[in-house]
């Protein structure tokens, strides 16, 4: 995409994937930029096409881990712009042109957050308005919604944890810690109420339901993410969404595994 001042940006999606055909994965996300599909699987392999005159790349790999695919993307990434993906999202057309047309009107932003559409149940967040992001609100944007100068992540060395997400050793998270590291190494992250697709509904492959794993990764989670005030906001979490999430274990007991994944964070 071309501005009025000449200066030509790229985009890419960085597509995290597991046991998926690329070809077919590309059409069904309607792909319609470059992008480098990181495909977890049985095997070690790689192919690269052009679709509709943009780069697609595919690397298959055996090892597991969200993390670890999405940072063997962003290892790969060479376009102006990285946007993260996964396998359950569904583009809609022109999506390319709008996430440029947003970096370009906010020149400042080093990273832009954007809807996607989901199903109630898993909804997490949803932008009304432009605004700045900080770090005591970053934590229910989900890396699917993320849009970052890539030379930004390159200087400042940020990468996906290896311990959370699907995959690995802790549930869900390694996207809060994500946009807490850059909000934390200087980057300037705003939200925007522009939606780029929708997510198609998919059994999770982290969430089993709010059982005693739930609480005590969450503790491990909110010792990484929120330090010194890690207790007072897993005890407002749990009395804000005690009626949905504690019916099987009370709060108390919740609120107790919690601090029991922080101290084994702590050691």
């Amino acid at each position: 995409m071309r501005s009025e001042r000449g200066i030509h940006m790229t985009l890419q999606l960085l597509v995290s994937a597991v046991d998926k055909v690329p070809r077919e994965l590309a059409r069904q996300m309607h792909i319609g930029s470059d992008a480098i599909l990181i495909v977890q699987c049985g095997e070690n392999g790689y192919e690269e096409w052009e679709e509709d005159g943009h780069t697609i790349r595919a690397y298959r790999f055996r090892e597991k881990g969200v993390g670890l695919s999405r940072n063997n993307a962003l290892l790969r990434a060479d376009r102006d712009i990285s946007v993260f993906s996964d396998e359950d999202i569904v583009y809609t057309q022109g999506y390319e042109q709008k996430i440029l047309a947003e970096f370009e009107q906010h020149p400042e932003a080093d990273m832009l957050l954007f809807n996607v559409d989901v199903c109630e149940e898993r909804r997490t967040y949803h932008i009304d308005g432009f605004g700045r992001v900080r770090q005591y609100n970053c934590g229910r944007y989900p890396a699917y919604s993320f849009a970052v100068r890539t030379e930004k992540l390159h200087q400042k060395n940020i990468t996906f944890s290896l311990l959370f997400g699907g995959g690995a050793r802790y549930s869900n998270g390694e996207d809060s810690l994500f946009i807490r590291d850059c909000i934390v190494k200087g980057l300037k992250v705003y939200k925007v109420p522009v939606t780029i697709g929708q997510e198609v509904p998919r059994p999770s492959t982290w969430f089993h339901g709010y059982d005693e794993k739930f609480f005590f990764d969450r503790g491990v989670l909110y010792y990484y993410l929120y330090g010194f005030w890690r207790k007072p906001l897993a005890l407002r979490f749990l009395l804000k969404n005690k009626e949905n999430m504690c019916r099987e274990i009370p709060w108390k007991r919740a609120y107790a595994l919690m601090k029991q994944g922080m101290r084994e964070a702590a050691e």
